[in-house]
């Protein structure tokens, strides 16, 4: 009973956001671009570039650089666990039982979790946890992002609170095992600096 309300409630408030599709065409369009496969990923991969060589001082631009290959395991490993779940539970999208509006393609992967609610957030968080004025800046873009995807009717909202909650846990895990095995991003930094990579 209690699963039933909570997907009634998710239909409801998908039916909401959705439901303000075709009253703001410029809204509409600045949706399509954020929902896009490549905007929001192109700005993640630029900032994460920008840290790995940027940072007032040394011990800055190394806390920058620990930020990025957490956010890099982080991804993987939010990716792996989003492909095992999408493998044994499958969620079809809102399109396929209601009657959307669409401003997106129809994919054809499950929609829960939300894949691209898990890399966003998995690589803010771990930028936070080493930046936290650029992780702020990527948490609210994986906001926007996993948002618009709702707004233009290819995910739940429950489908990205799942996603999310991976996410965070991948960027946490990410950052624990950088600490934990400190030896390994010590070597990188290294052979990185040596072929002036770093």
């Amino acid at each position: 009973m209690e699963v039933e309300v909570l997907e009634q409630a998710d239909q409801a408030a998908f039916l909401w956001l959705n439901g303000w599709v075709g009253r703001f065409p410029s809204l509409d369009n600045v949706v399509r671009l954020l929902a896009s496969d490549y905007l929001v990923p192109l700005l993640l991969a630029l900032t994460l570039l920008g840290l790995w060589f940027t940072g007032p001082t040394l011990l800055a631009r190394t806390r920058n650089q620990h930020g990025v290959m957490a956010a890099v395991v982080a991804l993987a490993l939010a990716s792996l666990v989003v492909e095992v779940i999408s493998d044994v539970m499958f969620r079809p999208r809102p399109f396929a039982t209601l009657d959307v509006s669409l401003l997106f393609y129809r994919p054809t992967d499950s929609s829960f979790p939300a894949h691209i609610a898990a890399i966003g957030f998995a690589v803010a968080i771990a930028v936070l946890l080493w930046n936290r004025r650029a992780g702020a800046a990527l948490v609210a873009l994986a906001a926007l992002y996993s948002l618009s995807r709702v707004y233009a009717g290819v995910l739940y909202p429950l489908d990205i609170v799942g996603g999310a909650a991976i996410g965070v846990a991948g960027g946490l895990a990410a950052t624990l095992l950088l600490r934990r095995f400190r030896p390994i991003p010590a070597f990188v930094l290294r052979v990185a600096r040596a072929l002036y990579l770093a």
